[in-house]
């Protein structure tokens, strides 16, 4: 007999998929059978990226190449090096996980330490030929809850923007979103549970899940495990 494989991933989804369909069947004793056997079935209704339903249009086409880069404030960079080549290396794999052809982010950091006097997104879009350039702008970036030093809890402010090149290397700017991410969500974590280096890389990958939702599809209750 054949066994079904899921990834970590999928499993996650999946039971979070079933904690909501319990959850609906505890406090909609009232609602109809159909709508919880087409849950079960077609599994939770996704939600439209925020890029999608602005724009009309979509990163997913697997012919269409996107290139990822991330600006940070010197003073960022100062307390935490290399900050904008970590934000866009996560964003570039999650949105590569997702089924939307990438320029690998090595290409682009080489690129860019060539060429310090670039300007404008659309020059890394014509040397790639890349269809879209995503800019992540950060306002702030910090690991920390408040001022304490032993308790995490990241935020990040920060800008999304999408410049749409044409064939002849010129680009214009399409969409704009403000970003401003906090996780855990409800309570901070202790640094006695968890080193700073290893909360660093999971807030980054919560980050650029977050990130990568306003290009792909979601599901409600994908932040459920994001709390604590």
């Amino acid at each position: 007999m054949n066994r079904i494989h899921m990834t970590p991933y999928l499993f996650g989804r999946a039971l979070r998929s079933l904690v909501l369909v319990c959850l609906l069947g505890l406090t909609c004793s009232g609602c109809s059978q159909f709508v919880i056997i087409s849950y079960l079935l077609h599994g939770p209704p996704s939600i439209e990226p925020d890029f999608d339903a602005e724009t009309g249009e979509s990163l997913s086409n697997p012919d269409i190449k996107v290139a990822v880069v991330c600006f940070a404030p010197t003073e960022l960079q100062w307390k935490f090096p290399q900050i904008d080549e970590q934000v866009a290396t996560y964003v570039s794999g999650r949105l590569s996980q997702n089924h939307i052809t990438m320029i690998h982010p090595d290409f682009i950091k080489a690129w860019v330490d060539e060429h310090p006097d670039w300007e404008r997104a659309e020059e890394i879009g014509a040397e790639f030929d890349a269809d879209y350039v995503i800019e992540i702008e950060l306002a702030d970036f910090s690991l920390h809850e408040g001022t304490s030093t032993t308790l995490y809890r990241g935020q990040t402010e920060a800008y999304i923007h999408v410049v749409k090149v044409d064939e002849d290397g010129y680009g214009d700017r399409i969409f704009t979103k403000e970003l401003d991410f906090v996780f855990p969500t409800r309570v901070p974590r202790s640094s006695y549970d968890q080193s700073l280096s290893s909360f660093q890389r999971e807030y980054l990958s919560r980050l650029s899940e977050r990130i990568g939702w306003i290009f792909y599809d979601r599901f409600h209750g994908d932040m459920i495990g994001w709390a604590n």
